[in-house]
C-alpha cells in the first residue's frame, strides 16, 4: 500500500524524535521508522545506560576514598548483575513509552528496515512511504579495524549487556568511551589494559587534564600502554590473545574480553 506523508523519519533516537515531534507539532503528517527497539542508541545502547554504571562506579570511588576517614569501606563492591538488573529497569521500558509518545502526538510508526525506492519514497514491509521530505537520522556503526580476528571485538553497546564481567579486559583505543568503561570495569574488580595507538590518549582534550586522568587511571590499576597498534586478535577457547605491534616489535596482551 502507498502511503503519503509530509515526513518520513528513519530511525527514533533522539535528534530522530526531535525532527518528527517538532514538525507534527507544526501540523505536517509523519511517519517514523525503526528497524531496532524504538528510543535509539542513547537511551538504550549508550548515554543513559553509562551513566547508571558510571554512577554505580563513583559510589564506589567515593566510599573508597573515606575510608578511614568515618567510612568503613571493607563491603563497597558492584555487584555486576544486579547492576546490569537496574540498567534495565531504565532501558526496559523505552520502546514502549517512545511508541506511546509517537502516536499521542499523532506521528505513524512503523516497524522494520526500510529501503529507498526513490529519492523521497521508502519501501517497508508491503508498505510504500512517500515523504515530501526525508530525513535518515540512523546513527552511526563501529568502523570494522581490518585486522585479522576483529570479528572477537567486543563493541560499546555489547560491552552495555553483558551478564558477567569478564575477569581480563582490553580495550583498543584510548578514547573517552574506552576510559570510561575502563574506570567502571577496574572498579568493579576486572584487570584493565588500554591499548593506543598514538603517544597520548584523548588527543582532542587539555594536555594537563589528560595526563592528570591517565595518572589517576594509572593508580586504580588500569595499565594505560601507547604506541601499541593493535594487528590482530586471536580466539583459543574462551579467551583471547591481542597482537600489538610496536615499532616494528610484536607484543601479546592475554585478555577474556
Amino acid at each position: 500500500m502507498r502511503r503519503k506523508f509530509d515526513l518520513v523519519v528513519i530511525g527514533t533516537g533522539s535528534a530522530a524524535s526531535t525532527v518528527a515531534q517538532g514538525c507534527r507539532s507544526a501540523g505536517w503528517d509523519v511517519a517514523i521508522i525503526d528497524s531496532r527497539p524504538f528510543g535509539g542508541t542513547c537511551a538504550l545502547r549508550g548515554c543513559d545506560p553509562k551513566k547508571v554504571l558510571v554512577g554505580a562506579a563513583e559510589v564506589v570511588d567515593w566510599v573508597q576514598r573515606m575510608n578511614g576517614r568515618g567510612v568503613r569501606a571493607e563491603n563497597a563492591r558492584i555487584e555486576w548483575a544486579e547492576l546490569m538488573r537496574f540498567k534495565r529497569s531504565f532501558t526496559d521500558p523505552v520502546p514502549k513509552s517512545s511508541e506511546r509518545s509517537f502516536a499521542k502526538a499523532g506521528i505513524v510508526a512503523f516497524h522494520g528496515r526500510a529501503y529507498f525506492v526513490d529519492s523521497t519514497a521508502v519501501e517497508i514491509g508491503e508498505d510504500v512511504l512517500e515523504g515530501r521530505h526525508v530525513v535518515i537520522a540512523t546513527g552511526a556503526m563501529p568502523r570494522r579495524l581490518g585486522i585479522p580476528g576483529d570479528q572477537h571485538i567486543t563493541r560499546s553497546d555489547q560491552f552495555l549487556e553483558l551478564e558477567a564481567l569478564p575477569q581480563r579486559i582490553v580495550f583498543i583505543g584510548g578514547g573517552y568511551i574506552s576510559f570510561e568503561f575502563a574506570h567502571v570495569a577496574a572498579r568493579a574488580g576486572a584487570e584493565v589494559t588500554i591499548l593506543h595507538r598514538g603517544q597520548r590518549p584523548l588527543e582532542g582534550f587539555d594536555p594537563d587534564l589528560v595526563n592528570q586522568l591517565v595518572g589517576r587511571t594509572e593508580r586504580l590499576g588500569v595499565r594505560v600502554e601507547v604506541g601499541k597498534e593493535v594487528a590482530a586478535v586471536e580466539k583459543s577457547d574462551e579467551k583471547f590473545s591481542v597482537h600489538v605491534s610496536t615499532g616494528g616489535e610484536r607484543e601479546m596482551f592475554d585478555a577474556d574480553l
